[in-house]
Formats: structure tokens, C-alpha cells, sequence
């Protein structure tokens, strides 16, 4: 997506119209679409959107969160980094976390990056302030650890926090030194970096899949990750793979104060670093460099989709520290994208774990940038159709049939998506693509939800088999075993591939109905298949060893003894391994301190079912400019308030002539949104008259009102227990199971407090001070109140100052709060 599109897209999510309800649900849709698209691209290798898109997704998650605070943290997306380590190998938990960066796509954007930096630290235009400049190299990200100066173990990114143990086949890498050389390597030393594979070596890996009649790698990075996450290291050992050092994790000592003086030090010790990275002492000298690299990309040998920039100061580094997922001294400045046109020769739908029906272009094959090409996302139902999910072009009308020649584009080198559509040669013949309004897998209805808040309808349709789905059901059991749900030790995604295809477990309750027999019947039945495979294909059969039996009886034992295990499930574990739309890790866990156990949370569940708004009150609530603090005053005030002071009219406008009361307590925007919904003030007045004993009951508002629960969360899961089939799973799961709360793990000193600053700070920027009180695990807060633990008062402090006093809170200056923080450990 071009820049131009993305601050177009961004501007759309920040108009001052914009409401809180409908902020929470566009919130909620972007974090399930970048939820899926992290697991696609770090779990599978097998991305299914563009970094351009992938990149406006996340822009337009952070401009949503910037606006509306509130909403940071109520999904896992908006901190979230990869995808959670595949349950193939064994897991790496990193000493330092493995994050993202920022991204940028104009130069005005590179800009507006260097002088946050300066204002953040407080730096003066006239101050010197470098930053690195290094080609960002599109393959799999990779972490080495070193000590003693041998290499011990390397791990993917993962979700950032856990990756991948994949050390067996890193050191089949040759540029990968066993043992480091030099006398001041670091007992312990992390080096961060990228695994990729050339233009040459990759194009000679498909030459040879393709003489052996197997399927094509789509790019480099895909081939580098899959030749990277093999369970046969000999297999790594046949690919030519290659690796860049540019960053570090956990060290016990660092070799240098500076980025260029680390990236230095790799060299010295033995590791390939890139020779194009440069030190800048400028935002046009970033410019420069990234207009230099692009002009020679295409001859570099090697796939990269961007440059990126550091403060070259590690004692800014520090001090700059980390916001959400990623650092604040750090930014990818991304490329264009690359486009062809060609024809789609078919539109074929395939179902997701969450249910949703993904159309996918089968495209006449066609090189995009150096690659080959035959698929194509077409994202949702309305992209097809060419029209947004408010009823609204997004393509000029132009909708996508078969038979049509589009513009596809590849961004990041990842599979590509349709642009749009040459009109002038679509065959006359052709007919608009009927979207399927069942599930091509299991047959139920597929839906497209309608926002009662907005009155718009989802981008995306959705089968409603939930459970009962076989296209959701294995991908939705998988979720339900893996390490942040149930966590079964060892009971992985082939198990329960091979239960799922026997009919063995086919919902969340039939693992707990697993026995010996069943379970080894369940593999032996594979086996036996597979072998049938071989067999028809011409390979001799292989002859079973005893011992080989032995040791699978062993295993099966195991699993099902691991099972067992699982009997008490802490609740928000429970929550997050049903799938359940918008119900991520951290909505679990709000949901787990409020609730005791699963029973009690559905009786609540059902009770907030009955105490669901009515259609005049979420009409009302809807419409543009009435926000719930407008709503809620003309409730409770009422109308008739003749004494108050009306609005003046607009210039030029004649005042209305209907209720005066109303008027006297909107806006000139107001008014004029009200009128244009329903005609008039009086009909407005009669119409909050109807919403007014239509309002949500308090069973709705404990959960939607709730700042870590929502609205959109909330109606979710009224949703899914609303599907009878979906509540028996659940029920018939709790015949089996016992859910248990988990008392919440200690912190620091400051971990849920709630922090104010007031005043002005000498030592350190509000910004600056504020990340601090965040990473120690404070709420900031931007006024005192009763429930506000610590305020930190400077030079000039005023009414806030007061608050505290009123209110009994404690209050300290600067220098008290960092001797505080100090002692906290920061």
C-alpha cells in the first residue's frame, strides 16, 4: 500500500467523529486481523498479506490507541511481537526480548522520528544526535547465544518472549562461528541477526525442487525460514543458508557505548556484519543513504525491503526505552511496493480457525518483482465486491470477477494482493462472483455481523459452526493445546491431526475421554496409511522395532498422563483456548480476576444476555457527535431546562424553533447531526425518550463497561454462548475439567499503582518519566482522583497539587520519585 494510502487510512480512523464505541470495535477487528497475520507469517511461513498492509494495520491500531487510550492492552495485538514457537520444537525462553520496530514510509515520516527523539530527550536542535543507517534484511530473525565464546544455543524471535530452539541446524550454517574469537568477547554474549538466502542460492533451491517434482518455494525468506526450521539439521546442512549480525540480547559486558562501536565489535569477533551500514548525523543524511540503497537493490544478491535507523548512543538508547512492542530509538523506513497485472483464472474461499470465509485469487502466474506469482489475497467479502464494510467504494466501484485482468502488488515480497481491476478488459460475458452464505466445509450459515453501535456490517463473514466446524475444529483444538491455553506437555499439532482425522477428538471435552486403546489405535491407523502411501509410490516397506513399539506404548502413556494433568484449568487459560472471537490473553485475564470459575461467568454471561441495549438506545448511541457523556447529561437532566443558556446558531442559520430545552445543551454539530438522523429536534427528544427504557442493565454494563473488558469483547462472548452447539461444548468440556482462579504474580513496588506527574520535571522529560513509571508496572495517569497512589510534583505544580492534597494522596518531588524508582530496580 503506498504511503500516501496508509496516512489517508490513518486520518479516516482519527476523525474528530470518531466515538469511543466505535473506536473499541474498529480496535477490536484490526487486532484479530494482526493477531492472524503474525501467526501466518512467524508460525507458518506462510504469509498471507503484504508488510505494506500488514504495516497499516498496525499504523492504524497505534493512531487508535494514541486517540483513545483506554483502549492500549485490551488486545494482545497492540504489544504483541511474531507468533507463539511452533509445538515441533523444543522452546527457548529469551533472557531479553526479542521485539519489533516502528515503521515509516515517507521521508517526512523519518523526520518527524528524528526531532520525537530530540523532544523526548530534550535535546536542542544544535545538540549532535547519530543514528545508524543499515539495510533491513528480509529473512528470519535469529538469536545466538554465546558463552565463553561458543555457541550454546540459537533460537528464533517466536512471540518475542519464547522462540524456537533451533541450534542443531544453526550450526550448520558456515557463516555462523562456533566459537568466537577475540579478547574482549563477553562470558555471556547474545548476538541478534537475520538467517537469509541469496538471489543465486535460492533460485538453484527451487531448480532442484522443482527436478524432484516438489512444490516451489514463493521467495527467499520463505525458503530461508523453512530451510532454518527443519527437524532434520541435514536438511538446513543442503541449503546454502547465510546470516547478518546487527543487534544483542542479554551481554555481561558491552564492547562499546555506541551501535556502530557493537556492530564493530562483531566484526572482530568472528561475525558477518553488513558492510552498507552507515552513520548518519542527520535526517537528510538517513535520506541520503536510503536513497542510495534503494537505487542499487536490485544488485545487492540479496532480498531487503527497507533501511533501518538508530540512535548511535547506547546511553540514549536507554534512556529513549521501549513503548509497546517496540523501541523508541529504533525505525524501519520501508521501500515501495512492486506491481504486474495478470488474470484471475479462479476465486476459491478457504475457511480460518476463527471461521472466517478468505477468498483467494487464483492468479495466471506472473513475476512481481523477481517472483513468480499464482495466489493472491482478496481479503474479505466486501473487498470483492469493491466495497468497504460501511457500504462505501473502496475501488471505485470496480468489483473482482473471474476472468478479469487486475493489478497485483507485492510488497515486502510476501504473496501479493489485488490492487484493482482494468475495467476496459473485462469480458463482456462476465458475471459478478457470488460470495457462498454457507461454510464450504461444514455447511452452517456463514454470517457477516452488523455492528448495532454503527449499523455497519463486518468486512468479514464468518461461519457460525464454531466447534462443530471440521475446517475450525482442528485449528481451533490445536489452539485449545498449545502453550499459552491448556499447555499439554508433548500433545502437539501432529497428535492432534492424527485424533482429528480418525474421528477420535473432534471437540474440547474428547481428550478428556482419551484412553490407551483409542488414542494407539488413532496412530497405529496413520501409520498404516502412510505406509500404504509408500508402498503405492514404489518404496519398500520398513520392518516396526520392538523396541520402537515399546518406547510409542511409553509415549501414549505419557500424553495421556499429561492429560490428566489438566483437569484444574486456571480460568483465563481456559477463556483464551476456547478461540473465541476478540477474546485474546489479556481479555482472559480481566475476565479471570473478576470470576472465580467458568460456571460462575456464564451465569453472569446469561444474566447480561437479558440486559442487552435495545435498537433506539444503540441507535442513539451511534450517531455522530453524541458521545456517552452528551447522552447520559440529557438523560439525566432532561429537556426542559428553559432557564439554561441556548447555543448560538451557526452564522447566517436561522435557530430552530423546535424544544429549546434540547438545544440549550448541544452544540451547533450536535444539533445538526441530530436533526439530520431523524429529522428534527423534537423527533430527537422523543427518540432518547424510547432509547431511555431501552438502556443496557447493569448485568450488560459489568462487563462492557469495564476498561479491560468492552463492549465489543463482551458482545462476543454473548455471541458465542448464543450458539447452542458452542454451549454445549463448553458444558460438556466442564464435565470433564474444573476452572480455578490464579492469584495475580508480584511485581515491583509501583506494579498497579496509579502514578500522576505535576508541574514541571528538571531531570528528565514527562515522556521520559512517564516510560519509567510504565515499565515498573504504574498506571499513568493524567488527573488525581481518590484511587491515585503517588503524585510527582515539580517546579509550578497547581490544581492537581491540590487534588492530592483533598483527596490524601501522596505527594513527592523528582528527586523522592527516582530514588523511589531507584530502589524499585529500573
Amino acid at each position: 500500500m503506498p504511503s500516501s494510502d496508509i496516512r489517508d487510512d490513518l486520518q479516516d480512523d482519527l476523525q474528530d467523529d470518531l466515538t469511543p464505541a466505535a473506536a473499541r470495535d474498529m480496535h477490536a477487528t484490526l487486532s484479530a486481523e494482526i493477531a492472524e497475520a503474525d501467526r501466518l507469517y512467524h508460525g507458518e511461513d506462510a504469509p498471507a498479506i503484504s508488510d505494506a498492509e500488514y504495516d497499516a494495520l498496525r499504523r492504524r491500531l497505534e493512531g487508535i490507541e494514541a486517540r483513545f487510550p483506554e483502549l492500549a492492552g485490551t488486545g494482545a495485538a497492540s504489544a504483541s511481537v511474531g507468533a507463539k514457537a511452533s509445538e515441533k520444537f523444543a522452546k527457548v525462553r529469551h533472557a531479553v526480548p526479542m521485539l519489533s520496530l516502528g515503521n515509516a514510509f515517507a521521508d517526512t515520516e523519518v523526520e518527524e522520528f528524528v526531532a520525537r527523539v530530540r523532544r523526548f530527550l530534550a535535546l536542542p536542535e544544535t545538540a549532535p544526535l547519530a543514528f545508524t543507517a543499515e539495510p533491513k534484511i528480509d529473512g528470519l530473525s535469529l538469536s545466538l547465544r554465546y558463552e565463553g565464546g561458543r555457541l550454546v544455543t540459537a533460537a528464533t524471535r517466536g512471540d518475542g518472549e519464547v522462540g524456537e530452539d533451533v541450534t542443531a541446524n544453526a550450526r550448520t550454517v558456515a557463516d555462523i562461528p562456533q566459537q568466537l574469537k577475540g579478547a574482549d568477547v563477553p562470558a555471556i554474549c547474545e548476538i541478534r541477526g537475520e538467517i537469509y538466502l541469496s538471489h543465486a542460492d535460492f533460485a538453484a533451491i527451487n531448480a532442484r525442487q522443482e527436478a524432484a517434482g516438489k512444490a516451489l518455494f514463493a521467495n527467499p525468506r520463505n525458503a530461508a525460514a523453512g530451510s532454518l526450521r527443519q527437524l532434520d539439521p541435514s536438511v538446513t546442512a543442503s541449503r546454502p543458508l547465510r546470516f547478518f549480525a546487527y543487534a544483542w540480547g542479554e551481554m555481561s559486558t558491552l564492547a562499546a557505548d555506541t551501535q556502530a562501536g557493537m556492530i564493530a565489535a562483531f566484526a572482530r569477533w568472528g561475525l558477518p556484519v553488513n558492510a552498507r551500514t552507515r552513520l548518519c548525523a542527520s535526517a537528510a543524511e538517513m535520506l541520503a543513504h536510503y536513497r542510495a540503497i534503494e537505487a542499487e537493490r536490485a544488485d545487492l544478491g540479496y532480498d531487503i525491503d527497507g533501511i533501518v535507523y538508530k540512535v548511535d548512543d547506547l546511553g540514549l538508547q536507554r534512556r529513549l526505552g521501549f513503548v509497546s512492542r517496540a523501541p523508541r530509538w529504533a525505525l524501519a523506513h520501508k521501500f515501495a511496493a512492486q506491481t504486474a497485472f495478470t488474470l484471475v483464472e479462479d476465486i476459491v474461499i478457504n475457511v480460518g480457525r476463527t471461521g472466517s470465509l478468505n477468498p483467494l485469487a487464483k492468479l495466471r502466474p506472473v513475476t512481481v518483482g523477481g517472483v513468480v506469482v499464482s495466489n493472491a489475497t482478496l481479503h474479505n467479502e466486501g473487498y470483492v465486491q469493491g466495497i468497504g464494510g460501511d457500504g462505501e467504494p473502496i475501488r471505485e466501484g470496480r468489483d473482482i470477477r473471474v476472468g478479469d485482468t487486475v493489478i497485483v502488488q507485492r510488497a515486502g515480497d510476501v504473496i501479493p494482493k489485488v490492487m484493482d481491476v482494468v475495467i476496459e478488459k473485462r469480458p463482456a460475458d462476465s458475471q459478478p462472483y457470488a460470495f457462498p452464505t454457507g461454510c464450504p466445509a461444514c455447511g452452517s450459515r456463514a454470517v457477516r455481523a452488523v455492528n448495532p453501535r454503527t449499523g455497519q456490517s463486518d468486512a468479514v463473514r464468518r461461519c457460525t459452526g464454531g466447534l462443530i466446524c471440521p475446517a475450525q475444529g482442528m485449528e481451533r483444538l490445536k489452539h485449545f493445546v498449545s502453550r499459552n491455553a491448556l499447555d499439554v506437555e508433548g500433545f502437539g499439532e501432529t497428535y492432534i491431526e492424527v485424533l482429528f482425522e480418525a474421528g477420535v477428538v473432534r471437540q474440547p471435552a474428547d481428550l478428556f475421554r482419551l484412553d490407551f486403546d483409542r488414542l494407539k489405535g488413532a496412530i497405529v491407523a496413520r501409520r498404516e496409511a502412510l505406509s500404504a502411501a509408500r508402498r503405492a509410490e514404489g518404496e519398500p516397506p520398513k520392518k516396526p522395532a520392538k523396541k520402537k513399539g515399546e518406547d510409542e506404548d511409553k509415549a501414549i502413556k505419557n500424553l495421556l498422563a499429561a492429560v490428566e494433568n489438566r483437569r484444574k484449568i486456571p480460568l483465563n487459560r481456559f477463556l483464551f483456548g476456547l478461540g473465541i472471537p476478540q477474546i485474546g490473553e489479556s481479555t482472559a485475564k480481566a475476565l479471570a480476576k473478576r470470576f472465580p470459575d467458568m460456571p460462575s461467568l456464564m451465569a453472569a454471561l446469561a444474566e447480561a444476555t437479558q440486559a442487552q441495549a435495545g435498537p433506539d438506545w444503540l441507535a442513539f448511541s451511534a450517531i455522530p457527535r453524541i458521545g456517552p457523556t452528551t447522552r447520559d447529561r440529557l438523560l439525566q437532566s432532561g429537556f426542559a431546562d428553559e432557564s439554561a443558556e441556548a447555543a448560538e446558531p451557526e452564522e447566517g442559520a436561522e435557530p430552530p424553533s423546535e424544544s429549546p430545552g434540547l438545544r440549550a445543551r448541544l452544540t451547533s454539530a450536535q444539533r445538526a447531526s441530530l436533526v439530520d438522523h431523524y429529522g428534527g429536534l423534537a423527533e430527537a427528544e422523543a427518540a432518547l425518550g424510547r432509547a431511555a427504557s431501552q438502556r443496557p442493565g447493569d448485568a450488560y454494563r459489568l462487563f462492557a463497561d469495564d476498561g479491560e473488558i468492552g463492549p465489543v469483547a463482551t458482545d462476543s462472548l454473548i455471541a458465542f454462548f448464543a450458539e447452542p452447539h458452542n454451549d454445549a461444548a463448553v458444558r460438556a468440556l466442564l464435565d470433564e475439567v474444573q476452572t480455578e482462579t490464579v492469584a495475580a504474580a508480584a511485581g515491583t513496588a509501583f506494579a498497579g499503582k496509579t502514578v500522576v506527574f505535576t508541574g514541571s520535571l528538571e531531570r528528565m522529560t514527562r515522556s521520559e518519566a512517564k516510560a519509567v513509571a510504565e515499565r515498573l508496572g504504574a498506571k499513568v495517569s493524567g488527573s488525581v482522583s481518590a484511587k491515585t497512589d503517588l503524585v510527582v510534583a515539580g517546579p509550578g505544580a497547581g490544581s492537581k497539587l491540590k487534588d492530592a492534597e483533598k483527596h490524601g494522596v501522596r505527594v513527592v518531588s523528582e528527586d523522592d520519585w527516582l530514588a523511589l524508582v531507584a530502589e524499585a530496580g529500573s
